[in-house]
């Protein structure tokens, strides 16, 4: 038996305090936690929920954590500096790990140890949120339509809202690096910019462009599908900027560069206004293709990304808490089934 049932980590953040907001209104037991002392008691005022300050880096302290808890939502990115640290703390406590990333490169880190989770007898589930939960679930509904599908495209839209700075400083550290597909199986780097398309989403056509987004591993574990890429929708002289940026890729690699975007980031406010965030919407479309050339498309329309991305990690954390929980790598959809995103109210095919 553990004090509480879910320690979110980095709850002082944009995200995570949506997120315990979101958890107050549930009969659980919640611990705040992160490195920050300062702003962890200040939200603890203001939640009455107790807290713990931990350094991520502090492995023995961070042990003792998560020894307090049955599951760790973590949502202190980036995620490919602090992921590692976590799960390795988990296994060791036998801590069922959540988090909200969308890095790829994160999901297929922690793939790799589901061997391990499974011998632990924990749950490893990143991606709880807007990544990935709405596009596991739509890719998971369109290869049920057609089984024997070879390629899925997935494509995103946003209106309203912005980005956090926790999501801007993520982004700026991928500058440079171009896009990623998933081709026959295995992750191929694309150039920025090389692969573009007009979508039509619930009610727009938009220019989008290929990103290197989480669903290039998340779809491949969901679906089994091979080909995967994942499109969002950007402004025509984007695109142009993506292609000619190309030429300045190793600049934008450059650490002090990176250093000094993120400053600027900083400066700016936490994210999206209440009202912005309340009012955004999420539009999603999928198309699978199988080799015969037969082909299924689907669209969902639900909420802005960061309101979506508290409801279901809330959600998924409630609903594990509430019955016997699998052990090993799972993504949202392939545990829950392709359902799962219909359980947010707001959400809805188009």
């Amino acid at each position: 038996m553990r004090e509480f049932d879910v320690v979110v980590y980095g709850s002082y953040g944009y995200t995570g305090k949506l997120i315990v907001e979101k958890f107050k209104l549930l009969p659980l037991k919640i611990l705040l936690a992160g490195r920050d002392r300062e702003k962890l008691s200040e939200q603890s005022r203001d939640t009455n929920l107790a807290f713990e300050t931990v350094d991520i880096r502090d492995s023995e302290r961070l042990r003792a954590l998560l020894l307090r808890s049955r599951i760790v939502l973590h949502c202190a990115g980036p995620f490919h500096e602090t992921a590692k640290q976590m799960i390795d703390a988990c296994i060791q406590t036998k801590t069922h790990y959540l988090d909200i990333t969308g890095e790829y490169l994160v999901f297929e880190m922690l793939a790799r140890i589901d061997a391990l989770a499974k011998a632990a007898g924990i749950l490893v589930m990143p991606g709880v949120g807007f990544d990935v939960v709405p596009s596991d679930c739509l890719a998971l509904h369109l290869k049920n339509r057609l089984p024997d599908a070879r390629h899925l495209q997935l494509a995103f839209a946003m209106s309203g809202g912005g980005l956090s700075r926790g999501t801007a400083r993520t982004m700026v550290d991928g500058l440079g690096g171009g896009a990623m597909i998933r081709k026959d199986g295995m992750l191929q780097s694309i150039a920025l910019g090389s692969k573009t398309k007009r979508i039509s989403f619930c009610n727009h056509t938009k220019p989008t462009m290929c990103i290197p987004w989480g669903d290039i591993s998340t779809a491949w574990r969901s679906t089994g599908i091979p080909n995967i890429e994942v499109y969002t929708t950007v402004s025509v002289a984007t695109i142009a900027m993506a292609k000619v940026s190309r030429m300045f890729n190793w600049l934008l690699r450059m650490h002090a560069v990176k250093v000094i975007l993120k400053r600027r980031i900083d400066a700016r406010p936490a994210g999206p206004s209440d009202e912005k965030r309340m009012s955004g919407r999420s539009f999603l479309w999928g198309q699978v293709r199988n080799s015969r050339g037969q082909h299924v498309e689907a669209r969902l329309k639900t909420l802005s990304g960061y309101s979506l991305t508290a409801s279901t990690s809330v959600l998924i954390s409630a609903k594990l808490l509430n019955a016997e929980i699998r052990a090993g790598y799972f993504t949202p959809a392939e545990y829950f089934g392709e359902g799962l995103i219909f359980e947010v109210e707001g959400t809805e095919w188009c």
